[in-house]
């Protein structure tokens, strides 16, 4: 287990649900919520001539969860992810990593929740064609219409983060990898009105000069680990009252 150094301290009230655990913070609830379940699918490409790039979207100003903020596709897990079909299931050693540390749900429901959020969240479509009849899973209707299934032995666990303690909002995050050119149907986004804003692709240098939350700068830095060659099992990124720390899974 490695003690991180702590971030910069934070002006009260702003990115509270990006600040380091802080006790002496009277505003903070009297318990620690309880973090939700959450899933992030990190898409990465390369075209002729340019090095790799990460799909990333900035959050509205509306949102109460880091607003304006530049993320990763992402959200919560629902109960009904487990339930969505795919052609190819998770890898043994995948389901493993997910389950080490507790886990309360079954280890592919974070990897269709990855896919269903790129979905909401961009318009693109994680799988292939040859979706199988029958009802769809609630939440997965509009998917399902493209007649369409993932591929989730094609998604790599990279990494796991749970939110500081006492913020209003928690969540227990799981992030994957996975090369666009394999995983998308298309690359072009199929509906409009979609979640996150200003979607674009950046070189990872690019990325690193965005506003980003603290996790997700530290995730886009295993990226960039992981594509220059380096074999990395999973972090798994956690709050104590001793400060901020990081184990291997």
């Amino acid at each position: 287990m490695t003690a991180l150094p702590k971030p910069p301290p934070t002006t009260p009230g702003v990115d509270r649900d990006d600040a380091p655990f802080d006790a002496a913070d009277s505003s903070r609830p009297q318990r620690a919520p309880r973090p939700k379940d959450a899933a992030t699918l990190i898409l990465v490409r390369r075209r002729l001539g340019v090095e790799h790039e990460v799909l990333m979207g900035q959050r509205a100003k509306g949102h109460v969860f880091m607003p304006d903020k530049w993320v990763f596709p992402g959200g919560r897990v629902e109960r009904e992810d487990a339930l969505a079909p795919a052609h190819a299931e998770l890898s043994l050693e995948t389901e493993h990593l997910l389950r080490k540390e507790g886990c309360r749900r079954k280890p592919r429901a974070f990897a269709l929740a990855a896919v269903r959020e790129v979905f909401e969240e961009t318009g693109l479509v994680i799988g292939r064609h040859g979706g199988p009849p029958g009802p769809a899973p609630r939440g997965w209707e509009a998917y399902a219409m493209l007649n369409a299934a993932p591929e989730l032995d094609k998604l790599a666990f990279i990494a796991r983060a749970v939110t500081p303690p006492y913020r209003p909002r928690r969540f227990d995050a799981r992030f994957f990898l996975a090369d666009a050119g394999a995983v998308l149907l298309d690359d072009r986004p199929v509906k409009g009105d979609l979640e996150l804003l200003h979607t674009e692709w950046f070189t990872l240098e690019q990325a690193f000069g965005l506003d980003l939350p603290n996790v997700t700068r530290f995730v886009l830095g295993e990226v960039r680990a992981r594509l220059t060659g380096e074999r990395l099992r999973p972090p798994f990124l956690r709050w104590t009252r001793q400060g901020h720390v990081m184990e291997r899974l």
